[in-house]
């Protein structure tokens, strides 16, 4: 599986991180970080990461073959961007040709509560099957502390993308 993972904004990226952390290595993965989320990842080791100015980069081509993409955490000025078709950085690019190819998208909007310009938009990206996925815990899983809250929505997101794991305990 080739997968593009996105993380914009600063709020929300050490999640990014540990998504990225738990991906099977078998997957091949492509890191855009929007600026403020590269503070972050500036010096981290080990994860290589595409300059988001970088619009000329492999995955914002539609003939460059990815699988999917999800976008951890998804800012709501990104998420705006993506609904209105504006593609102007490497993020909201590689998202529009997620769209036009229908490859998988998702998004984990990170803010809340939603205002009702973020429910309209995440309604209009919804309608073109894109996943709304925010991170929210599932309490029937009865996470003890917050790595397992995290364990949880991670491996909530691999179930969208279809990647096996044991991240958490399913209800029975």
């Amino acid at each position: 599986m080739k997968l593009i993972v996105a993380i914009t904004g600063a709020s929300g990226a050490g999640l990014g991180k540990k998504f990225i952390a738990k991906l099977p290595k078998e997957i091949e993965v492509f890191v855009v970080v929007s600026d403020n989320a590269q503070t972050v990842f500036e010096k981290e080791e080990g994860i290589s990461v595409f300059n988001n100015s970088n619009i000329a980069a492999s995955i914002a081509s539609g003939s460059f073959k990815t699988d999917a993409m999800i976008i951890l955490p998804c800012s709501m000025n990104t998420l705006a961007k993506i609904a209105c078709g504006i593609s102007d950085n490497l993020t909201t690019r590689a998202a529009s040709v997620m769209i036009k190819e229908q490859r998988k998208l998702i998004l984990a909007p990170r803010e809340m509560p939603f205002s009702p310009i973020h429910l309209e938009n995440m309604l209009k990206l919804s309608k073109l099957n894109i996943l709304i996925a925010p991170p929210v815990i599932g309490y029937y899983a009865q996470p003890k502390n917050i790595e397992e809250m995290e364990d949880f929505m991670i491996g909530k997101w691999f179930d969208l993308l279809g990647i096996s794991h044991n991240l958490f305990k399913r209800w029975e």
